[in-house]
């Protein structure tokens, strides 16, 4: 159902409302019912309405019936209306009003879907890796959730921000650098003299080559960095290092057609001296005490849920990992971003609750549940029903590029995409890379390319298509299919409301099954010509929505395959 047609069915009960229940003000919304033959939209108004009306609910539902199909406003809108239940109302659209978003799709195009624009920003941190290796298949879920919810909320109108969080500083770093020197030395990684929390990956020795060298290397937004060759030199070593694996995540997130707007390092908050600022400010504001030689927060205290305080600073000196994203996300705010999504792994569960109470501490406006978080769990490969578990670049997990590699891009978005975030996923090689209905991705492109074939093939001009009389669309497949585009802007509705790409990979694995099977029950290449240009239209109305959804997902729609 359109936004217009809702808009005007809302109207209609609302007149109907306040001629039978003059002194209520209720809030009308309107539901898809959740059995198809039910209707294709429903109310609870009668309802909500009884108890304070002192009316049984049913008969209220039948008054209500009653006076909106009697006002004429509802004789294009609505066919057929009837109570269920207790008192819900379930309302069956005209013909017509199916057929009226063929209309909507061919004047809007790509923008389907889209909503005005508005001043609202949103930051959406996501990847956000330690240059420490390269980027292996969490981060790229982290890729396909975070530039799909990007693109999600940039069809609502939001002003979006893709933001990539370096956390370059910390013993991570410094594991780094002393495993690229120890390479440098010539020391093997199975040997007891290699660093015991070092990085064995292959990476490592290519790092220590180059740096030995003498290369140079850039990466986004920071200068180039020249390599010494001094293996004794800590600091060049981790310079180079860092810089090197900055380098290589960015063409990690080539591969995966991805760019950011920002790159935002942890190491600046220190250097800028936010991270003194906010620990200073906690203090002065009473938050804080010490115990044992170590800081701690009063996070129980500041209502976010913490089921004990969290020491800040450590007794042998250094701040916990918490407390630079307390300020990072102080930065956040001021930045004029009030409206911030995180997206990482489960294993921040627990600092969730740490972050918002050193926010709620500092008593700067920032709201209790700010920012949001989607937290997703870790993906395992399989491939000939096997795991995959060993990289030959990374040594101990997948990569990002490797998975591209293997499956392409198009495949590694929407497999990534296509569950809840919190759900294990099982990436299936073989599965992405079959050309069968079972794999979603070739089905959907393939429902696009399909329609693309027809119409080529058909021989009407793209003029004579848009003049097509579309009241021949009448069949129950060309209604079911109407009816599943008419559901596209409010399915990205709700799915932005969700931080749930998901809904989109269903709702596109439905729209392309409707399509199929509308493609074996009615034949499009009839003698009948208005008939013939009418389905027509219908499938390149299909074809648009199907790229739009597609597009959302950073997923290509071909049009031949």
């Amino acid at each position: 159902m359109l936004a217009e047609q809702q808009q005007q069915l809302i109207a209609l009960l609302q007149s109907a409302v306040h001629a039978l229940v003059p002194d209520a003000s209720p809030t009308i919304t309107l539901e898809r019912p959740k059995v198809a033959a039910h209707g294709d939209v429903a109310s609870n108004i009668a309802m909500q309405l009884a108890r304070p009306a002192k009316r049984n609910p049913r008969e209220l539902a039948q008054e209500i019936v009653a006076h909106v199909q009697a006002n004429p406003d509802a004789q294009n809108l609505i066919a057929a209306a009837e109570v269920a239940g207790p008192g819900f109302i379930n309302f069956r659209l005209t013909t017509a009003a199916h057929q009226a978003v063929l209309h909507t799709i061919a004047q809007q195009g790509a923008q389907y879907g889209y909503q005005p624009k508005r001043t609202d920003k949103v930051l959406v941190e996501f990847v956000s890796a330690n240059p420490t290796g390269p980027l292996h298949v969490g981060h790229a879920r982290q890729a396909a959730l975070g530039d799909a919810i990007c693109r999600l909320f940039a069809t609502q109108g939001f002003d979006v921000t893709r933001e990539f969080y370096y956390n370059d500083a910390g013993n991570q770093i410094e594991n780094l650098a002393i495993s690229v020197q120890a390479r440098a030395r010539g020391i093997d990684p199975d040997s007891d003299e290699f660093p015991k929390d070092g990085y064995r990956g292959s990476y490592i020795q290519d790092i220590a080559e180059d740096f030995c060298a003498g290369k140079s290397v850039g990466a986004a937004d920071v200068e180039t960095v020249v390599a010494s060759g001094d293996v004794d030199n800590l600091d060049d070593i981790r310079r180079f290092a860092v810089a090197y694996l900055r380098r290589e995540q960015d063409l990690d997130l080539q591969a995966f057609g991805l760019k950011f707007d920002n790159y935002y390092l942890e190491s600046s908050l220190y250097t800028s001296g936010r991270v003194e600022k906010t620990v200073e400010a906690l203090v002065n504001a009473g938050h804080t005490y010490e115990e044992e030689g170590a800081l701690w927060l009063r996070t129980t205290e500041l209502g976010t849920g913490d089921d004990k305080d969290r020491v800040m600073r450590k007794r042998e000196g250094g701040y916990t990992y918490f407390v630079p994203d307390v300020a990072y996300h102080v930065a956040k705010w001021e930045r004029g971003f009030h409206h911030a999504i995180n997206i990482q792994g489960t294993d921040h569960h627990g600092t969730i609750a740490r972050v918002r109470a050193g926010l709620q501490g500092l008593d700067i406006g920032i709201p209790k549940d700010y920012p949001a978080y989607i937290l997703h769990s870790m993906v395992k490969v399989m491939r000939n029903g096997a795991e995959v578990k060993i990289s030959k670049r990374a040594g101990s997990y997948v990569t990002m590029r490797e998975l591209i590699e293997w499956v392409g891009q198009d495949a590694v978005r929407f497999f990534l995409a296509q569950r809840r975030a919190d759900s294990e996923f099982v990436f299936d090689i073989d599965l992405a890379l079959s050309r069968s209905e079972e794999n979603p991705v070739y089905y959907i492109q393939y429902a696009h390319a399909r329609i693309h074939s027809m119409v080529n093939q058909a021989g009407e001009t793209a003029e004579q298509i848009q003049q097509a009389d579309i009241s021949l669309l009448t069949a129950p497949t060309e209604l079911t299919m109407l009816q599943r585009l008419a559901e596209y802007p409010a399915m990205l509705q709700l799915a932005a409301n969700d931080l749930a790409p998901h809904q989109i990979t269903f709702w596109l694995r439905d729209c392309a099954a409707d399509f199929h099977a509308w493609y074996n029950a009615e034949r499009v290449n009839v003698d009948d010509l208005p008939l013939k240009r009418a389905r027509l239209a219908l499938a390149i109305a299909c074809a648009q929505v199907i790229a739009n959804g597609l597009s959302v997902l950073g997923v290509s729609a071909p049009e031949k395959m």
